[in-house]
């Protein structure tokens, strides 16, 4: 029987003094996957006045989104883009870095795409 993760992983986490939102994502992202991560989502952001967050995104097993994920992740971007502050996303597949450009024109913060978790973090830590 061949078993395949797909979803995305949520944490914070505390590099240095910096506080992070964590992702990992892994396989094909679906529409199931943000009706269970979108609530969760929004419930962490609503609990923070003035929210000024910083992500590190690991992409690094992310195959892709199915269409009405996109979907969904293309709202939830127009949604609380003005609230993220810096969005680190690392892997290393080509396209990751093509879709973390567009991504960047839905957020008012900063977003970068990396080679390295290393990278990332030292940019988010800048």
């Amino acid at each position: 029987m061949d078993i395949r993760r797909h979803g995305l992983a949520i944490g914070i986490a505390r590099v240095d003094n910096q506080f992070l939102l964590t992702f990992k994502a892994q396989g094909k992202l679906t529409h199931e996957d943000y009706e269970t991560i979108t609530p969760m989502i929004e419930s962490a952001l609503a609990a923070v006045e003035k929210p000024r967050i910083k992500v590190l995104f690991d992409a690094s097993e992310l195959e892709g989104w199915g269409l009405r994920a996109a979907w969904d992740d293309f709202n939830l971007g127009l949604k609380h883009g003005k609230e993220f502050d810096r969005i680190a996303i690392f892997g290393d597949r080509h396209w990751q870095d093509h879709v973390a450009k567009i991504g960047a024109w839905f957020i008012s913060g900063d977003l970068k795409f990396f080679k390295t978790e290393a990278e990332a973090l030292a940019w988010l830590n800048g």
